[in-house]
């Protein structure tokens, strides 16, 4: 199944014509509280069905065969880095479905790899993902952004509402930029703007934690005081103006039997991001 198969005209699903190039991710391999991060993809995919046609159908969206995922953790970052870079390098635009946050190292690295630079990312997150590991593991979903920070990368998170002192120290020393959730949520903020030193080409990784649970429940850390659905959508764009976006993931759906809002929604707002760029 393709992500808005049902909405889709002949010819505006093809893989050589299409913008939009759909990796599914599922994902589960360092998963901490809640798990399910492996169906996420298929979900999002199967509520898309639902959604209504809009100008990116034009565009052409393919989505690729899913990550096989029953390989260890390395075997898949590996993988997924490779189709990505081949995607970036013909010009398209790589969309990773997750699965877990671990994901972003390799995505982000492969639409690097492809450009032959370093790019901006701007995350969207509930927790900072910069330890420096977690549970003895370097290359888990708490740490993804320590890795790519440490690798060069520029980082500007927001929604942030959990962290521990170690992720508090990185930030100041490595210089993330960040609009945490409590400032943003208490005063309505909807406008977050980069500086101008900001690398031009950026990757935006959106784990659908930063979004309230009360918008977003099926995920497997939800944190309370999270983002509104349309703040989110709002502070992504004013993040993104005047850059160039090369990618994106949207990454940490675990579903819920019974739950048809989360899926539906995570597939309303993958849309939306695409509309952005």
């Amino acid at each position: 199944m393709q992500f808005l198969e049902s909405e889709l005209k002949e010819g505006e699903n093809q893989k050589e014509g299409s913008r939009f190039q759909i990796i599914p991710c599922p994902m589960e391999k360092t998963v901490s509280y809640g798990s399910g991060t492996s169906a996420g993809p298929k979900a999002i995919i199967e509520a898309s069905q639902e959604l209504e046609r809009s100008l990116i159908c034009e565009q052409g969206i393919f989505t690729q065969q899913a990550i096989d995922c029953s390989t260890d953790h390395k075997t898949c970052l590996s993988e997924l880095r490779h189709r990505v870079s081949k995607v970036a390098e013909t010009k398209k635009f790589p969309i990773i479905l997750g699965g877990e946050h671990s994901l972003s190292w390799a995505a982000i690295n492969g639409v690097a790899d492809a450009l032959g630079e370093k790019i901006g990312i701007i995350q969207i997150d509930a927790h900072a993902d910069l330890r420096e590991s977690y549970e003895g593991n370097p290359h888990s979903h708490a740490s993804v952004m320590n890795l790519l920070v440490k690798e060069g990368y520029k980082l500007a998170s927001l929604g942030v509402r959990a962290l521990c002192e170690q992720e508090k120290n990185f930030r100041k020393e490595h210089g993330v930029i960040y609009w945490d959730a409590e400032e943003l949520v208490r005063n309505q903020t909807n406008q977050a703007d980069l500086p101008s030193d900001f690398p031009d080409q950026v990757y935006v990784s959106f784990d659908l934690d930063g979004l309230d649970p009360s918008v977003m429940p099926a995920v497997g850390t939800p944190v309370p005081g999270g983002l509104a659905y349309y703040q989110a959508i709002d502070l992504v764009e004013s993040a993104l103006q005047g850059k160039t976006c090369v990618g994106m993931d949207l990454v940490e759906l675990s579903p819920v039997n019974g739950d048809i809002v989360s899926p539906f929604t995570a597939s309303c707002l993958l849309q939306r991001l695409m509309e952005l760029v």
